[in-house]
């Protein structure tokens, strides 16, 4: 009998307790979605995208600052909102690789490539984070530079725009036929 192949792991267990806690205890982490939801509403309207999907919504801005657009949630530090979700015509994941954890980014990538239907529309900050979690490490696990994160988004989607914006990337790709 064959085995069954277990799904690579997102988020460890005790990393998702550790986001949750921020969560609860800062009213302003995962609260900046709707910071680019200007860009990414005239995006969805010009791809004509039926669904727009937050991959790492924290607490759901984006859905707010989109509204009368079709928006589903997904962050594993919500219970409510930690279900797989399905392919998307537009997945938006907005100041969210930067905090995955090393050892799960490739998997996390391949998820997002999973679940894009045409276009990711990504911001990853490149500094650090001026938040730290409870157990006191640099909320921004990962803080690496625009030439690190281009073959990683290359090797799982077509790279259609980079914009440095100064510690942050912004990133609008394709998916992979």
């Amino acid at each position: 009998m064959a085995k069954e192949k277990q799904q690579p792991e997102l988020i460890s267990d005790y990393y998702r307790k550790q986001n949750a806690e921020l969560h609860r205890l800062r009213s302003d982490y995962g609260a900046n979605g709707h910071r680019y939801a200007a860009q990414i509403r005239e995006l969805a309207q010009a791809m004509g995208a039926e669904v727009i999907l937050d991959y790492g919504c924290g607490k759901g801005t984006l859905a707010d600052a989109l509204e009368g657009l079709v928006v589903r949630n997904y962050d594993p530090a919500f219970t409510d909102w930690a279900s797989p979700p399905p392919p998307c015509d537009l997945v938006v994941c907005g100041d969210v690789l930067e905090h995955i954890e090393p050892e799960c980014l490739d998997a996390v990538l391949d998820d997002l490539a999973r679940v894009t239907k045409k276009c990711l529309f990504a911001t990853i900050a490149t500094r650090p984070a001026k938040k730290t979690l409870p157990d006191g490490r640099n909320a921004h696990l990962i803080q690496q530079d625009m030439r690190w994160w281009i073959p990683k988004l290359w090797d799982r989607f077509t790279l259609g725009s980079f914009h440095n914006l100064g510690g942050e990337l912004l990133v609008v790709c394709g998916a992979k036929e």
